[in-house]
């Protein structure tokens, strides 16, 4: 399949000539991008910044304690401030993909079918489906958002000049906006009809894929919303539906953006980790230990195979040390991951050990969980079922409670997808992790459950950014989003 990448560049020359206008009409050079290529360009964006490892961007391998730096220490030890992590990831979502999204949106909403087309009717449920797609990518992104800071700009977000300084909204209205959202978007697709086709690098426009990512993504949504205890009639019907409705049932459905072998698009790992020549990064101790522990088969693909975990915070030999070049993790085609078949088992494993009936048995989707990511990261079939049949990992025999077993194997599972890791993490309690004892006084000893809001919403937009701070119990570290309330 093509794969595209690459935006076009605009020019726009404007001149006033009365009759004679029309010449200076450059049909070579338009006004307004078309949708297809700001779809492209946000799938791009967003798995870009999900995935990279730049310190000034992504932290989230440092936070979910999967990761650890060789020298330059700051981040491992939650300074946050000095790159402006919080601008970078915002800017990110918000400047990139989400501007893009709503831009298409925009161009899409505008484009006029006449009623007297004779392809109106195609054309029409044509223009559904690309705003139903770009309407589930935009919920996605959303959800990032709210789960790294906890209230965020929505109603008034994505305005330009007609409003600089959006109010925030609370995390838990965004969540049952999102759910909205996400079924008016699915009860506008038609599968039979085409859609962005391979402009949609992701699944190329075929929307059975599409229903089973939204569907994902609010099965998601309800089970951080059952966690928190707030809207729990919400929450059951969301994950109720988006169980009944199907979700990513293999590994063929994952979300997944491609790269390819040549730069500028290659993986970002492949030009953080290798093409930068840099070597800042080992895994963590307490990661690399516990794939010992469990005699992990994914530790010689995770890793380069090291027994020696870092240090977490502490300036740590890359040499020495466990470090990050597992077998594929470094290929510059590497595809980055959104949402994948092993975060959905093990989301439905919690919510039936939250009480959804027909989310089945919790233990039967935490084994689906533990194979789909061991296949996925290409281990065979029967160390898989050799790793499962250990009493250290069988879930009837593994340690703990039912939040300790599906957490520390989801931890293990959702590696590379640091964000994600981070968030299993929060709102199960599990595993135990340590703030490093350098860690900055932000912390407050502990291991972060939020990113402070960007520096610069408290300079340009302090009322606001004082509202929501306000709201949330203060713009802090250790301030909890509302669904992690252990």
């Amino acid at each position: 399949m093509k794969k595209i990448f690459l935006l076009l560049g605009v020019s726009i020359i404007a001149f006033s000539c009365d009759d004679l206008s029309s010449l200076n009409e450059n049909e070579k050079a338009p006004s307004e991008v078309p949708a297809y290529t700001l779809f492209t360009s946000a799938e791009r964006s967003l798995s870009d910044q999900m995935t990279n490892t730049n310190v000034n961007r992504n932290i989230f391998r440092l936070t979910a304690q999967y990761w650890t730096e060789t020298t330059y220490t700051d981040e491992s030890n939650y300074d946050f401030v000095t790159r402006k992590i919080s601008d970078n990831h915002w800017n990110a979502l918000y400047s990139g993909a989400l501007a893009d999204l709503e831009t298409a949106r925009l161009n899409t909403v505008n484009q006029v079918i006449l009623s007297n087309d004779p392809d109106f009717a195609n054309k029409t449920q044509v223009k559904k489906n690309q705003l139903a797609m770009i309407d589930i990518l935009m919920a996605y992104t959303y959800q990032v958002l709210v789960d790294t800071f906890g209230a965020v700009p929505y109603t008034e977000a994505l305005k330009g000049s007609s409003n600089y300084l959006p109010k925030y909204d609370k995390g838990i209205d965004i969540y049952k906006n999102l759910i909205v959202k996400l079924d008016n978007a699915m009860n506008d697709i038609d599968p039979t009809f085409a859609s962005f086709d391979d402009a949609d690098v992701i699944y190329h426009g075929n929307l059975n894929e599409w229903l089973k990512f939204a569907n994902s993504i609010k099965l998601k949504l309800g089970v951080n919303l059952l966690a928190s205890n707030l809207e729990n009639t919400i929450a059951t019907n969301t994950i109720n539906e988006a169980i009944a409705d199907g979700l990513i049932d293999t590994n063929a459905s994952n979300c997944k953006v491609p790269y390819m072998k040549t730069l500028p698009n290659t993986n970002q790992l492949f030009v953080d980790l290798v093409n930068s020549g840099r070597h800042d990064f080992v895994v963590t101790k307490p990661f690399v230990d516990k794939l010992i522990s469990l005699n992990d088969p994914r530790r010689v693909i995770y890793t380069n195979g090291g027994l020696n975990g870092g240090i977490v915070g502490s300036s740590n030999s890359y040499t020495s040390k466990t470090n990050t070049k597992g077998t594929i993790l470094e290929e510059p085609d590497f595809s980055g991951t959104l949402l994948d078949l092993a975060e959905v088992e093990f989301l439905l494993a919690e919510a039936a050990e939250r009480g959804i009936v027909a989310a089945g048995s919790a233990e039967t989707h935490y084994n689906n969980a533990i194979l789909a990511s061991m296949a996925d990261w290409g281990v065979s079939p029967t160390d898989a079922a050799a790793y499962l049949a250990q009493p250290s990992v069988a879930y009837a025999t593994a340690t703990g409670t039912w939040q300790q077993k599906i957490g520390e194997q989801a931890w293990i599972g959702l590696y590379n997808r640091g964000f994600e890791g981070w968030t299993s993490y929060r709102r199960l309690d599990f595993p135990i992790l340590n703030a490093p004892a350098n860690a900055q006084a932000a912390a407050e000893g502990k291991v972060p459950v939020r990113m402070a809001f960007p520096i610069r919403e408290q300079t340009l937009n302090p009322t606001n950014y004082n509202a929501a701070a306000a709201a949330i119990g203060g713009d802090k570290l250790t301030t909890k989003i509302f669904w992690d309330i252990n």
